[in-house]
């Protein structure tokens, strides 16, 4: 950029080298250059003015200063409840939340200066660094960064990596464990105080990181406080409000501003109790007419009034200082310089009390930054980014410079467009999907050809899709304008609709989205086709059949471009919707059986596998979905695989393992910021059978899944609400939930509610419903022919003809699976229609084995509708318990079973997403509940072992 046209008076008080003139960016003007440029310009404002803590709020006094504090107890309280937790060792996190100026940063300020014995670090959010990922998290770690190496390699390079220091592209979650890692090092030798101000400008990733820490310090001597105007719901939170009318009036006079007692009135009612408008609008020109604008918005322009008596090129430096989010002086001052701004502006920037010009370059408030910007002319704001940008360092700092170069000019500019372009490649491999959002929208505002721009545009849409923002998404999808004759992009943009729209509405415009993008891709690119035809079949699958919606996918993929290998999942649902599962089992099983065919569609192959009644292939996808997510560090794939893991050991009738990886799965999803998977709870609820908790759980999912419009959801809550009826006993609950979950074939569910139904409408005389759906069952079942299919098709059978072989054969297909459950209901079942034909005797025999499996799986319901019948066959019953861990969490489940195969606290922690300490505090309350002392002793509980280890 060519030098900016200055003044005489400018070109005076420029920067040079040597001389009395001489100084050093990033060190305050010295008193000489101030006395030269006062020679020339006249006398700064009166130096009398001082900064004087009063009532927490920074205010100019002109005298000696004081100390007090007014109101603020309730705050204040909970603050050094705060502090006094993570001396002890008791962590904790505390949201400060109120409008601008209400004291936020006061209280911050307050506590950064009473926090004796504590290790204070700091970070502040900035709107001007909100594209940019980890900015935030980066200032608060600064501080620690000295123990970096004392992290393991892989958190050590996760945080490397998020900072710009190293390549990789690390998961959010090892990000938070690496920055949690360096806090607790940090607090190793005095407890940590961390403190955050404007925090709901911290950047996404920041924002993300700092709610992972703020959940897992619980344990540790570490306090959180951070001060917002707005958002983190989520966290233990304070609302600062105004002062009451004693306080403001106190703190107005302490302020011993001159005003006569009718306007000191008028102050009160207009501040309404805001403490930075109690100091700043006494000196705002004055009260003559109400004003309806909010009480910020007349602050701020209190702070735009400082700027007028100011000279041009004091108000240039100020636009500088507010165009940098960094603070740091050797910036500003390099900045300045380029710009023809002398080192004496400074003296008249600090004296306007706007800003301080120190170590670190701060407002006076955040207020006073924006309305610093807000109030330079365009051209002003222009010359001041161009100036960062070209003192920016470009190796150490690229994306920041790229930022201010976008800030720098209004046109299109093909240059800077790539630049950003290239920023958003960098963000995106450092875990900063909505930065790099931000850097391809911005990019494509400046992009000169169209085409590019489209490009550009698609790809900010798609990363604001994955980073949920689904309203900027759907607003730049609104600004492309895709050629017609371009069906890949008239692709791209169908397939980002159908996903906003299915995960916004849950409704059934989202699969025909697909369909659309797939018919568009069918010529060009058939395998992008048939993938979007695998799109929406799983988007139908969540929809469900109540529409009509998986009919339409189905008969709109028959007309799909056929593979162009071996066949693949798209044919193996067509096979079975067109063929029946008699016909399409084997050939689907040979798909299944082909890892390369699913490998990129597991889900959907685990739901077929469990529609052929094959708990082994379900086993084995969901081997390789682990397997392949600890390899690969991704979230979403080792929550899919924790998902299917506890899903697939309910069915086994191992409820300490699903119980693990619940709270495993749980683990990963809050670290992630996301819920967590609801299914694998429902089915363990439902078999495990404990009324009230099985009923809280169903009722919390129906209700979820009814206010989605989820098909599958419903269906699955359906299911549960059938086995826990059936297991109760109550069969007309049972029938009505399970021809609910039947009535529309839902993959996967539909299959393992059959026997309900058939055993509910049986029980309830319901004959041709019972038969109907037994033909129904057998039909899928000897299609499959696996040991768990045959099992359960023949009792289900036996149950409407009453054969007493079908019930025998069920018993001896199931003791050649691992399905417990079921076994255990096969036994249940013949011993009941034993009892029934008055075969006492044999009776006894096959529910006291139902009996003892159920009791030794935890099945509570079918237990004691087991344990009610073998007292009516005239058999004694004694109690039962599966062990005495039902008192703990699935936390402290996990943690137990981990530990009682011999992982380390470590280990444990590594896995849990928290640290050594607080696992230590969940051990101890495990040893309290369950009476033991030792680890060791853990090793000995039945309840806790692996299968491998039973």
């Amino acid at each position: 950029m060519p030098p900016r046209a200055r003044s005489p008076e400018r070109r005076a008080s420029g920067t040079r080298t040597g001389g009395p003139w001489s100084w050093t960016p990033g060190l305050p003007p010295s008193s000489r250059v101030v006395a030269r440029h006062e020679a020339r310009t006249g006398p700064a404002p009166p130096a009398s003015v001082k900064t004087t803590y009063i009532g927490a709020h920074t205010v100019p006094v002109v005298g000696t200063p004081v100390r007090t504090f007014v109101g603020r107890g309730e705050e204040r309280r909970r603050l050094e409840v705060l502090v006094a937790g993570a001396k002890n060792g008791e962590g904790g996190v505390l949201v400060l939340r109120g409008e601008a100026g209400i004291g936020k940063s006061a209280l911050l300020d307050h506590l950064r200066r009473s926090a004796q014995g504590m290790r204070v670090i700091e970070a502040t959010g900035s709107q001007f660094e909100t594209e940019l990922p980890f900015a935030a998290l980066h200032q608060l770690c600064v501080p620690a960064l000295g123990d970096l190496a004392a992290l393991p390699p892989p958190h050590r390079a996760a945080l490397e990596a998020a900072f710009g220091l190293a390549d990789g592209t690390p998961e959010m979650f090892r990000i938070g464990m690496a920055a949690l890692e360096l806090l607790v090092t940090a607090a190793g030798s005095e407890p940590v105080l961390c403190l955050v101000d404007e925090a709901h400008w911290l950047d996404d990733a920041s924002t993300r990181i700092l709610t992972f820490l703020a959940r897992r310090i619980s344990a540790e001597p570490v306090a959180m406080v951070l001060a917002a105007r707005h958002g983190l719901d989520e966290l233990p939170s304070v609302e600062v409000t105004g002062l009451a009318d004693d306080d403001a009036r106190r703190l107005l006079v302490d302020t011993r501003a001159t005003l006569d007692e009718t306007v000191r009135d008028r102050v009160l009612a207009e501040a309404r109790g805001n403490p930075l408008a109690l100091l700043e609008l006494p000196g705002a020109g004055g009260f003559a007419l109400p004003d309806a604008s909010s009480v910020p918005s007349r602050v701020e322009r209190s702070f735009q009034d400082r700027l007028v008596p100011l000279p041009e090129d004091v108000r240039l430096l100020l636009t500088v200082a507010s165009a940098d989010p960094t603070g740091d002086p050797g910036l500003l001052w390099a900045a300045a310089e380029r710009l023809g701004v002398g080192p004496a502006a400074g003296a008249h920037a600090e004296a306007s009390g706007l800003v301080e010009l120190g170590p670190r370059v701060r407002f006076c408030h955040p207020l006073a930054r924006s309305a610093v910007y807000q109030a330079a002319a365009v051209e002003d704001r222009h010359a001041a980014h161009q100036a960062l940008t070209e003192v920016t360092d470009p190796e150490r700092d690229p994306d920041r410079r790229a930022w201010h170069r976008a800030q720098a000019g209004a046109g299109p500019d093909e240059d800077t467009a790539a630049e950003l372009n290239r920023c958003a490649t960098r963000a995106a491999a450092r875990g900063g999907v909505a930065a790099a959002a931000a850097f391809l929208a911005r990019a494509a505002a400046l992009s000169r050809d169209p085409a590019r721009r489209t490009e550009r545009t698609l790809a900010a849409a798609q990363a604001h899709l994955d980073s949920g923002a689904l309203d900027a998404a759907d607003g730049l999808l609104t600004a492309v304008t895709v050629d017609g004759t371009d069906p890949v992009a008239l692709a791209r943009v169908e397939l980002m609709r159908g996903r906003i729209t299915f995960v916004r509405r849950r409704d059934g415009d989202g699969p025909a989205f697909m369909l659309r993008a797939a018919q568009r891709l069918a010529a060009t690119d058939p395998r992008w086709s048939r993938d979007c035809f695998l799109d929406a079949v799983e988007m139908a699958l969540v929809v469900g059949r109540a529409s009509g919606v998986m009919d339409m996918v189905v008969e709109a993929a028959r007309s799909a471009p056929p593979a162009s290998g071996p066949p693949d999942l798209l044919d193996a649902l067509l096979r079975l919707a067109t063929e029946g599962h008699h016909a399409a089992a084997r050939p689907v099983r040979e798909i299944l059986a082909s890892r390369p065919q699913w490998t990129r569609r597991p889900a959907l192959a685990g739901m077929l596998a469990v529609e052929l009644w094959d708990a082994e292939a379900h086993g084995v996808i969901t081997d390789w979905v682990l397997a392949s997510a600890r390899e690969s560090g991704s979230p979403l794939t080792l929550r899919l695989g924790l998902g299917m893991a506890a899903a697939g050991a309910v069915h086994t009738g191992d409820f300490a393992a699903a119980t693990s990886a619940i709270a495993e799965e749980e683990a990963v999803a809050d670290a992630v910021g996301v819920e967590p998977l609801a299914y694998p709870q429902l089915h363990l609820a439902a078999l495990r059978g404990r009324e009230a908790q099985a009923r809280a759980v169903i009722d919390s999912f129906t209700a979820e899944a009814t206010a989605s419009g989820t098909g599958q959801t419903i269906a699955n809550a359906d299911w549960a609400t059938a086995v826990l009826s059936n297991g109760l006993t109550d069969y007309p609950a049972a029938l009505a939930a399970a021809e609910a979950a039947t009535r529309h074939g839902d993959l996967f569910v539909a299959a393992i509610a059959l026997p309900e139904l058939v055993e509910a409408a049986v029980r309830c005389g319901e004959h041709e419903v019972a038969r109907s759906g037994s033909v129904s069952l057998t039909e899928r079942t000897e299609g499959s022919g696996t040991p768990w299919a045959l099992g359960v098709g023949a009792y289900a059978r036996a149950l409407v003809t009453g054969d007493e072989d079908d019930f025998a054969a069920a018993i001896g297909h199931l003791e050649k699976s691992p399905l417990a459950p079921y076994l255990a209901r096969a036994h249940l079942l013949y011993g009941e229609w034993l009892r029934r034909q008055g075969r006492r005797r044999d009776a006894r025999r096959q529910l006291r084995t139902a009996y003892d499996r159920f009791a030794d799986i935890g099945m509570a319901a079918f237990t004691d509708r087991a344990a009610a019948e073998l007292r009516a066959a005239g058999a004694d019953v004694r109690g039962r318990t599966s062990g005495n861990t039902d008192d703990l969490t699935a936390q402290e489940t996990h943690i137990a079973r981990l530990v009682a195969d011999g992982a380390t606290s470590k280990e444990v922690a590594a896995r849990l997403f928290i640290s050594p300490r607080t696992v230590d505090a969940h051990l101890r309350n495990i040893f309290r509940k369950l009476g033991i002392t030792s680890r060791r002793q853990l090793r000995d509980l039945p309840a806790l072992r692996t299968p491998t280890a039973r």
